[in-house]
């Protein structure tokens, strides 16, 4: 049975899976904020680096196997695998949402 995500989550899951940067940016807000292991970044033209720098040179792509609803937030639990040490690496994204965007996301180990 297939999870059911949010379409900004979907959205962006889907363009993770392609390793598309434009189409992985689309479902966040102008000023969202990503915490990736305690590294942050802040904006479009933050994420475009974080994205560029580190998510596709690894093909690092993250596939939910678990999803929930926690303090507001959705949380999405699964495997990231790609072109990098100890792959695959279960992590926990804990998106937060705005007005059907992406506001927030973090991402923890």
């Amino acid at each position: 049975m297939p999870i059911e995500l949010p379409k900004p989550i979907a959205d962006y899951v889907e363009a993770n899976a392609c390793l598309d940067v434009d189409g992985m940016l689309e479902p966040f807000t102008r000023d969202a904020v990503i915490l990736d292991n305690g590294k942050r970044f802040e904006g479009q033209a933050e994420l475009r680096q974080l994205f560029e720098n580190e998510v596709i040179p690894v093909r690092a792509i993250f596939t939910p196997a678990a999803v929930r609803q926690e303090n507001g937030q959705v949380v999405a639990e699964g495997p990231a695998h790609g072109d990098f040490k100890g792959s695959p690496i279960r992590f926990t994204y804990r998106f937060t949402l705005e007005h059907d965007a992406i506001r927030a996301l973090e991402i923890t180990l």
